[in-house]
């Protein structure tokens, strides 16, 4: 499975080449080792707010994939990793089952759609060695693993983004042989020492051979998961990966990952939009790194009991991390383990999380549940759209098109404004009574400040604050 041309010298010439070129960059820094590149010049008056004046939550399912329960495979070879001399390896893992069958995924699937749930689910490609996903998984037949992989295509594709969690989650697969490497220590675990001193290249390599498996079983991913400590020490190789990889094998507009989770503190968890260039070009670039807020609380990869719905939201619904999140106005994107999920058939916290989902929808009245690509894509929106505001007329020139892109203008006493895309006619929007009635194509007037809702085109375009007409 060749690269594309695109090489990490080529990919960082063109980078840094864009942003020595674009007229727009303003700033350009690293937050935790990343690079986050070119930022536009903005109107200091029009501030960009959450889609639809909501704030965002969603929900990262990791160490999920088709029918192995991946847990029972993982840990022996984690114990042998680790020669045996860790505690944190020595589980009954031969009492656990080997499947978590498809009608827990379909029960799962159907709750979380009448609930308006969505988030990230993980398929790993190649799951603890067991067998490849387009080639069949030893223990289960072709027809059972084809209804597995449909029922992920039908059931849980609309409102869930698919990722690989790199390849098997366990051992290191040579690309050349398609085997795991015949090391079994850290060295070589995906979880530990792989990445560390690798280019971005050589990553960027591993995660096509990951990509192109769940392509080859149509299914699409705008991002990677990446298990363990994969990549800890190569931050910055990790996102010039991520965006080579995905945009090679799916061409993806605006790649994202999973890498990082803050439990706790105040530390910001909104997305990171990283090694942004060519915003003014005709191929614009980013790559959005996603940020948990919470950690595993619903019953461990491990088996280990559940935390419980107290640490996300407690039962009086004042306080909890996902109360702390939301009230500032941050993505409350949470985090569990499939395995935690099933817990053996038990299903403990899948559980938790029901309830959890019951005290968010008590507590909030202005939550929008999102996928992770929806989320990287108005992230990218709202960090890199130029904003120019010139008298009664807000320009935007925007590297990417989003949806209910919502923004806040002060000092428009009277205005009823209008949208035209592309310097086309301008259209009236629509006035709404309150702020949850924003919806895309409508504004509403907070005494002085006008709150306008619309989907933003990749371009120009521009809201006309007219009073009784165009101007």
């Amino acid at each position: 499975m060749p690269m594309s041309s695109l090489t990490r010298r080529r990919f960082l010439t063109r980078t840094l080449d864009g942003l020595a070129a674009s007229l727009l960059v303003d700033e350009i820094g690293t937050i935790g080792a990343q690079v986050l590149g070119a930022r536009p010049a903005r109107a200091h008056d029009v501030s960009v707010l959450n889609p639809g004046a909501r704030v965002p939550v969603g929900l990262i399912i990791d160490d999920s994939t088709c029918l192995v329960n991946l847990n029972r495979f993982a840990m022996p070879q984690f114990d042998e990793a680790f020669g045996g001399a860790n505690e944190a390896y020595k589980k009954p893992w031969r009492e656990w089952p080997v499947e978590i069958p498809d009608r827990f995924v379909r029960r799962f699937g159907e709750w979380c759609a009448d609930q308006g749930v969505k988030g990230k689910y993980s398929i790993v490609p190649y799951p603890a060695c067991v067998g490849r996903l387009d080639r069949g998984l030893p223990g289960w037949t072709q027809r059972e693993v084809a209804d597995s992989l449909e029922l992920v295509r039908s059931l849980l594709l609309p409102n869930w983004d698919i990722h690989p969690e790199i390849v098997t989650h366990t051992r290191v697969i040579d690309l050349e042989t398609g085997h795991p490497y015949a090391d079994h220590s850290l060295r070589f675990m995906e979880n530990w020492e792989w990445t560390t001193g690798r280019s971005a290249d050589e990553i960027a390599q591993y995660m096509v051979y990951a990509l192109q498996i769940l392509k080859n079983v149509g299914l699409p991913c705008d991002g990677i998961t990446t298990p363990g400590g994969f990549a800890v020490k190569a931050l910055p190789e990790l996102a010039e990966a991520t965006l080579q990889a995905v945009r090679d094998v799916f061409r993806a507009e605006i790649p994202h990952y999973f890498r990082h989770a803050y439990a706790k503190g105040d530390e910001s968890v909104a997305p990171r939009v990283e090694l942004a260039g060519d915003l003014d070009g005709p191929d614009p670039r980013a790559v959005v790194s996603i940020v948990s807020c919470t950690g595993d609380w619903t019953g461990g990869w491990d088996n280990k009991p559940p935390a419980g719905a107290d640490r996300f939201i407690t039962e009086d619904l004042q306080s909890g991390r996902v109360v702390e999140v939301v009230e500032r106005g941050e993505p409350a994107v949470m985090q569990a383990h499939w395995t935690g999920f099933y817990w053996n058939g038990q299903e403990l916290g899948f559980k938790v999380f029901q309830e959890v989902v019951r005290r968010l929808h008590a507590r909030f009245d202005d939550l929008v549940w999102m996928k992770l690509s929806e989320v990287a894509r108005y992230w990218a929106a709202k960090e890199l759209t130029r904003i120019d505001r010139v008298d009664r007329r807000v320009a935007f020139r925007a590297p990417f098109a989003c949806p209910q892109f919502t923004v806040q203008i002060p000092g428009a006493r009277g205005a009823r404004p209008r949208f035209a895309a592309g310097g086309g006619p301008a259209t009236a929007l629509r006035e709404v009574g309150t702020r949850l009635d924003l919806r895309s194509g409508t504004w509403w007037r907070e005494q002085e400040r006008l709150i306008v809702c619309f989907d933003l085109p990749k371009g120009a375009s521009e809201l006309r604050l007219g009073e009784d007409e165009d101007v």
